[in-house]
């Protein structure tokens, strides 16, 4: 809606453009004639959506031909119990995970109902407001695999390097940072990440995982588990989000066609978290950052006041002045978060920032 900012952290904002194409595709996709509602997932049409998507995430990340691309369901939350089903059934030696947030420390309790896990280290004690430094992260080079959530959500924090050891399988949460800058793939066996922060709306999770992975899947689980069946039957195994992919795939022509590619929208990202924080950081005093400065999040901000009584009240008054979608997550109620996922403007962070220094000047 014009004059109105979208900073939710999920399903968060998506591009002008991109509403622009589904919206018309709701009523007829011009090439079938009908609506992207009505159109089956086994269809020509919907097999070149799945392929076309498939490329642009290939060209955009730099996938190599060894690695499956999936189109899924149940969000991270599946994976959190996916992956150990796969890879941790019956393993001699632990997974190794860390601790660093909200939702890591969701999916450690799914990996321990498969096999053994280690938890190398945990940030609850310090009210996550710090990742582990590589010294503090004594890692086995005999590990099943090393787990990670690359951004936390809720608490604002965002490793800007790749831990873990490169000879043990590495896997990571790319919820709410994959499409956000480049990524060295090579390093890593297996990707995931829900589509409702940088991809698309929700209802789809894309998994890019090596074939080594695929190949290991036990042949006793679930269907709907076996990274294997998904494999070979290119995303289509069920009935899939018809809409939700096709929505990803206009996301993924945006970042390409409009955008550039991730080392532009990389750039951009960059320069509208350096806005916002150094917003935040010149409102010392009044406002408070979450996250220790060396790890703070691109994606997501999360701050308070100095004097919580104005937490609610910057909230009413942020949203009636069009700045949506900033509440802190339930277990950090006090807090103010705003995310910049990829379609949140430089002028909606740039309009904000403005909102943020009159308010503190107002009320500090």
């Amino acid at each position: 809606m014009k004059g109105r900012h979208n900073f939710s952290a999920g399903p968060g904002a998506l591009p002008e453009s991109v509403l622009r194409e589904a919206q018309q595709a709701i009523a007829e996709v011009p090439e079938v004639g009908v609506s992207v509602l009505g159109i089956s997932h086994r269809s020509r049409w919907f097999r070149e959506v799945v392929d076309e998507a498939e490329e642009h995430l290939r060209v955009l990340l730099g996938i190599p031909a060894h690695y499956r691309v999936l189109f899924l369901q149940g969000g991270s939350t599946q994976q959190f119990s996916q992956i150990p089903m796969t890879l941790l059934r019956g393993a001699a030696h632990p997974a190794e995970y860390l601790h660093t947030g909200y939702w890591s420390g969701k999916s450690i309790p799914e990996a321990r109902r498969e096999g053994p896990v280690r938890v190398l280290w945990s940030g609850e004690s310090d009210g996550f407001r710090r990742l582990p430094t590589d010294r503090e992260l004594e890692t086995s080079a005999e590990a099943t695999y090393f787990h990670y959530v690359s951004n936390e959500t809720v608490e604002g924090l965002q490793f800007h390097r790749v831990p873990g050891r490169d000879e043990v399988r590495r896997i990571c949460d790319m919820s709410s940072d994959l499409l956000g800058a480049p990524v060295d793939m090579g390093r890593y066996d297996l990707i995931y990440a829900h589509a409702q922060k940088n991809l698309g709306p929700s209802g789809v999770t894309v998994v890019i995982v090596h074939d080594d992975v695929v190949a290991a899947t036990p042949k006793d689980l679930p269907a709907m588990l076996d990274y294997r069946l998904h494999a070979e039957a290119r995303s289509v195994y069920n009935t899939p989000p018809v809409f939700a992919i096709f929505v990803t795939l206009l996301v993924l022509r945006w970042l390409r066609s409009e955008i550039g590619g991730l080392d532009a929208m990389a750039s951009i990202n960059r320069r509208k978290a350096e806005r916002l924080y150094g917003t935040l950081d010149g409102l010392k005093g009044v406002c408070r950052v979450w996250a220790a400065e060396p790890d703070r999040s691109r994606m997501n901000v999360l701050f308070d006041f100095a004097e919580p009584r104005l937490t609610p009240v910057f909230l009413r008054e942020a949203e009636e002045a069009g700045f949506l979608g900033m509440e802190g997550h339930r277990t950090l109620p006090d807090t103010v978060r705003v995310s910049l996922y990829n379609a949140v403007t430089e002028a909606s962070v740039d309009a904000l920032a403005g909102f943020l220094e009159d308010f503190a000047r107002i009320n500090g």
